[in-house]
């Protein structure tokens, strides 16, 4: 006996909520997928329907019209209002919502889907790492006219680097939208830095394509406004290992070692404890959270013992 189809939408992420919402009152439902045919510039628009058994079409349509709200002219609001909370956070409001679930759609997700019209986010991220690194390198033009070519690069890796770029995700709290297959939801797929950081890159695109240069800009400018205070630090671009090594080569002594004591956390936020070893001696300890910037913690506190001996 086939199921009555009580439930339409191109929306992934709506598809979910619905779902959500039958099942949490004991339905049973079955999610089907089919590639719609679009002159999108993005082909891969795929229609989700949802379905119930015969028998508890009543009970899912009356749970799904309690769940819209009529406007003045009688028509049907979307029933998911997912990305109103992000757009509040970044201050955006998108044209192109499908833009937002493109650039979330992680391949995992794309290859569990059964009708093979859903699009990663890869392109995406491809767009983006390159506008992202277009304004990284405007800003520093701009403001950091001071440093030379190789300081610019170095502080332009730090800015567009996993790590930077995870944080910033993290901030918005991009984890909580990405759509992720079973398998990479069961292994923390949330947390994990890289996914985190190539959805940012995505959104970035995302923006770009949506409201322009300017808009990704703004977002930006003010998302990196911690990583580059810091930039404008003089500790910043001062090379403690290098600075250390080139001390002990001067007496005569061995080349430092870098050992990992600890690494405390989950994947997403480890803290790493770092010892500085030169000829067996430890001569300082570092933590920071990534391995480099504990290596540097550690270089810093040797060479300050060194000079107060």
């Amino acid at each position: 006996m086939d199921w009555p189809v009580v439930f339409r939408t191109h929306s992934p992420v709506e598809s979910r909520v619905v779902s959500a919402l039958l099942e949490s009152h004991g339905l049973e439902v079955m999610e089907l997928s089919e590639r719609a045919v679009t002159g999108f510039p993005f082909d891969g628009l795929t229609e989700v329907r949802i379905a119930v058994p015969p028998h508890e079409a009543d009970e899912a349509l009356r749970l799904i019209d309690t769940h819209r709200r009529d406007t003045g002219e009688h028509a049907v609001v979307r029933l998911g209002r997912e990305y109103e909370e992000l757009e509040r956070r970044l201050e955006y409001r998108f044209r192109d919502r499908g833009l937002l679930e493109h650039a979330f759609t992680h391949r995992s997700h794309a290859h569990e889907d059964a009708s093979g019209g859903v699009a990663d986010n890869e392109s995406l991220e491809f767009l983006g790492d390159a506008v992202l690194g277009l304004i990284v390198a405007e800003v520093l033009f701009r403001d950091f006219p001071q440093f030379r070519e190789g300081e610019k690069s170095k502080v332009k890796a730090t800015l567009v680097s996993t790590a930077s770029l995870a944080t910033v995700a993290e901030r918005i709290g991009l984890g909580g939208y990405l759509l992720l297959g079973r398998g990479e939801e069961k292994t923390g797929g949330r947390q994990k830095q890289a996914l985190l950081a190539d959805a940012c890159e995505a959104l970035i695109a995302a923006i770009y394509l949506d409201g322009g240069l300017d808009e990704v800009r703004r977002l930006l400018l003010r998302e990196l406004a911690p990583d580059l205070a810091r930039v404008r630090s003089p500790e910043f671009l001062r090379d403690y290992k290098s600075m250390l090594q080139e001390e002990m080569q001067s007496n005569g002594r061995p080349r430092p070692d870098y050992v990992v004591v600890e690494a405390i956390g989950p994947d997403h936020d480890k803290l790493f404890h770092v010892d500085v070893r030169v000829g067996g001696q430890t001569l300082g300890s570092g933590a920071g959270r990534t391995k480099k910037d504990a290596e540097q913690e550690a270089a810093r506190l040797a060479l300050e013992r060194i000079k107060g001996d």
